[in-house]
């Protein structure tokens, strides 16, 4: 193809990313916002977490309105003492979640704590899918970092 005015071919990878670029901009883009995940050790108010303490994965919804056919996915992937070690993908549905509240995601074993843990979220709004990923690091999920979670009135980490 003969570009005109300019006397040289253009490849067809040029035309291609021409189209892609202009296919781009008519895809919007969804930021998934007040959706939160929390992972909350599963102790009395006040007390302490100890090695026998069971850890919770939760779901939170901080927006105004629900969301629906909720999938989460997750996985621990890194290295401990040197060896690296990859956990099982799980996937959990939740059919809807009201807004300003939370569902039990899963029981996280403290085991994992020195991995990535992964969790991919995919939701709709009304009749538009969102989907994030949420990504606890190593060693992130710490009493210092413990923050009060909204809607549970717990204390864990959380990533919004």
């Amino acid at each position: 193809m003969k570009d005109k005015g300019r006397g040289r071919q253009r490849s067809g990878f040029e035309d291609d990313q021409k189209t892609i670029k202009i296919m781009l901009k008519d895809i919007p883009e969804l930021r998934v916002e007040d959706i939160a995940l929390a992972v909350i050790p599963d102790v009395p108010a006040g007390e302490k977490p100890d090695e026998f303490t069971v850890w919770d994965v939760f779901l939170i919804n901080l927006k105004k309105q629900p969301i629906h056919g909720v999938l989460v996915s997750s996985k621990g992937y890194g290295s401990i003492q040197g060896e690296e070690v990859k956990t099982s993908v799980l996937r959990h549905f939740i059919e809807e979640l009201e807004p300003m509240s939370a569902a039990l995601v899963e029981p996280i074993d403290r085991e994992v704590f020195g991995l990535n843990n992964e969790y991919w979220v995919s939701f709709y709004v009304g009749k538009t899918i969102y989907d994030k990923k949420y990504l606890f690091l190593p060693e992130s999920i710490l009493e210092d970092n413990f923050s009060l979670i909204p809607v549970l009135n717990k204390t864990g980490v959380m990533i919004k």
